[in-house]
C-alpha cells in the first residue's frame, strides 16, 4: 500500500499557475502593464551595468556592488516575468514539475543573494565613512570579489535547502498553484502531507537571513550616523550621508516586502495578499532600484550624461 501511494505521489508531472483570475480584458491590460514594467527593468538595469562598466570614474567598490545588484535584479525578475507574461495570453497555464523546481531554485538563489549583497553594501558604506584611511585596504578588489562570492554562496545554500525541502513534499493530484510563479507558500498549500516542518524551515531560514543581514545593516548605519553627526558643518554632514540615502531606500523596500511575505508564520494563508506583495518584490523593486540610484546619485547622472554626449558628438 505504501509503495502504491509513493507511486501515485510521483505521477504529478506539472502544475497549473492560476495567476491573476480576472476577465480576458483585464488579463490583456495586466499583460501590457507587466510587459512595460519588465522592459523598464531590462533597460534600467542593463544601462546601469553598462554605465558602471564603461565609466572609469565608477570603478570603485560601491559601484562594483551596485553593478552586481543590477545584475541580480535583472536575473530574478527574468526568472519570473517571461512565464508570467506568457500565461496572461495563454489558456494553458501549465509549468512542468522540473521547470517549477528550476524556477524556484534560481529565484530563491538570486533573491537570497541580493539580501546578503545589501548587507555587504552597508558594510562598504561603513568602511568608507567611518574608516576612510583604511578603506582602500579593507575594500580592495580581492576583498570585494570575496564579499560578492560569499553573498552568492550564502544565497545558493539557502536556495538548495528551500528547494530540497519544498520539492520533497508529496502532491496527491492537486496541481493548481494559486500564484503567478512557483513559490513556497503556494506549493505548501496544495501538498497532501503534513507541511509543518516545511513551514518552520521557511520561517527559520527567512528569519535567520533577515535578522543576520538586518543586524549588519543597522549596526553599520548606527556607526555611520554617529560619525556623520561629529562632522562640524551641515553641508559636510549632508554630503557624507547623501551617499547612503539610495541604499537605505532600496533596503527599506526590499526587506519590508520580503519580511511580510516570508518571515511571518501566517503569510502562507493569504494567496491574494501574497500575489500583490510578490509583484512588488519580483517586478516593482527591480524596476525602481536603477531609478533610485540614478536619480539620487550625481556620479551616475554625470556618467550617463557623458556617455550620451559622446554618442551624439560622434554622430
Amino acid at each position: 500500500m505504501k509503495s502504491e501511494l509513493n507511486r501515485n505521489y510521483s505521477e504529478l508531472a506539472e502544475f497549473i499557475l492560476l495567476g491573476f483570475r480576472t476577465s480576458p480584458e483585464i488579463q490583456i491590460l495586466l499583460f501590457s502593464l507587466f510587459l512595460l514594467i519588465y522592459l523598464v527593468i531590462v533597460v534600467g538595469n542593463i544601462s546601469m551595468i553598462v554605465v558602471i562598466k564603461v565609466d572609469s570614474r565608477l570603478h570603485t567598490p560601491m559601484y562594483f556592488f551596485l553593478r552586481n545588484l543590477s545584475y541580480l535584479d535583472l536575473c530574478y525578475s527574468t526568472v519570473i516575468a517571461p512565464k508570467t507574461l506568457a500565461n496572461f495570453l495563454s489558456k494553458d497555464k501549465k509549468i512542468s514539475y522540473n521547470c517549477c523546481a528550476t524556477q524556484f531554485f534560481f529565484f530563491a538563489l538570486f533573491v537570497g543573494t541580493e539580501g546578503f549583497l545589501l548587507a555587504v553594501m552597508a558594510y562598504d558604506r561603513w568602511s568608507a565613512i567611518c574608516l576612510p584611511f583604511l578603506y582602500t585596504i579593507r575594500m580592495s578588489q580581492h576583498a570585494c570579489v570575496r564579499l560578492v562570492a560569499g553573498s552568492y554562496i550564502c544565497g545558493c545554500i539557502n536556495s538548495m535547502i528551500q528547494t530540497g525541502f519544498t520539492f520533497s513534499l508529496h502532491f496527491c493530484g492537486e496541481n493548481r498553484l494559486d500564484h503567478f510563479f512557483c513559490d513556497v507558500p503556494a506549493l505548501i498549500k496544495i501538498s497532501c502531507v503534513d507541511t509543518s516542518v516545511n513551514e518552520i524551515v521557511l520561517f527559520i531560514l527567512s528569519a535567520l537571513i533577515i535578522i543576520t543581514t538586518t543586524v549588519i545593516i543597522v549596526v553599520s548605519y548606527a556607526y555611520i550616523l554617529s560619525t556623520v553627526l561629529k562632522i562640524p558643518s551641515t553641508h559636510g554632514r549632508s554630503k557624507t550621508f547623501s551617499t547612503c540615502t539610495s541604499h537605505i531606500t532600496v533596503v527599506s523596500l526590499f526587506y519590508g516586502t520580503v519580511f511580510f511575505m516570508y518571515a511571518q508564520p501566517g503569510a502562507i494563508s493569504s494567496p491574494e495578499k501574497s500575489k500583490i506583495i510578490a509583484v512588488f518584490y519580483t517586478l516593482i523593486i527591480p524596476m525602481l532600484n536603477p531609478l533610485i540610484y540614478s536619480l539620487r546619485n550625481r556620479e551616475v547622472k554625470n556618467a550617463v550624461t557623458k556617455i550620451v554626449f559622446k554618442k551624439f558628438s560622434f554622430h
